[in-house]
């Protein structure tokens, strides 16, 4: 089963503007860098997460904890796969009391976020959680909304988004098309 591309929606650079302006509507809206922590959820999401805190580094000054979250277990869609693909979780910090800015690569029915935000919980209570994603598709199932993102990308359901990060797959690109 192959992947059809009907369009390039984001290149490299493309990518980079967009983590630069939601680096800066981050700290716009929390008045700066001070009580917040970045929590990638995997696999893609740990990258925008880093390169989000270095960001705010290179603005603020701030060094923001970075951490890693695997939700499959907490989805509620995990009993349908018979091998789950398993990534490890890693929040070297206290998640209490700070504002914790999920990060995520593509925002679609909303069941992951949802299960990240039940994952987080259970490292603590913190102050607020906000969502942040690069590509936000719609077609959400639950009433969940991303509080920065880096480019709506209107879709059908049957369309597939197809994020390429340089880490992964040698080149940071967003591509639509379809599975063939």
């Amino acid at each position: 089963m192959g992947f059809k591309e009907k369009a390039l929606v984001m290149d490299s650079e493309a990518m980079g503007r967009a983590i630069t302006r939601i680096a800066h509507e981050v700290l716009e809206k929390n008045r700066g860098a001070e009580n917040l922590a970045l929590v990638g959820i995997r696999n893609r999401g740990i990258f925008f997460a880093q390169r989000l805190a270095s960001k705010i580094k290179d603005i603020e000054g701030v060094e923001l904890p970075v951490g890693a979250l695997d939700v499959t277990f907490y989805r509620d869609d995990v009993a349908m796969y018979s091998h789950p693909k398993i990534y490890k979780t890693e929040i070297p910090f206290d998640v209490t009391g700070k504002t914790i800015i999920l990060v995520d690569d593509v925002l679609f029915t909303g069941r992951t976020t949802r299960a990240s935000m039940d994952a987080i919980m259970d490292y603590g209570r913190p102050a607020a959680v906000q969502l942040a994603v690069i590509i936000d598709r719609g077609h959400r199932e639950l009433p969940i909304r991303a509080d920065y993102i880096g480019k709506n990308i209107p879709t059908s359901r049957k369309e597939h988004v197809r994020v390429h990060v340089a880490e992964v797959d040698g080149e940071d690109l967003v591509a639509i098309g379809e599975e063939e």
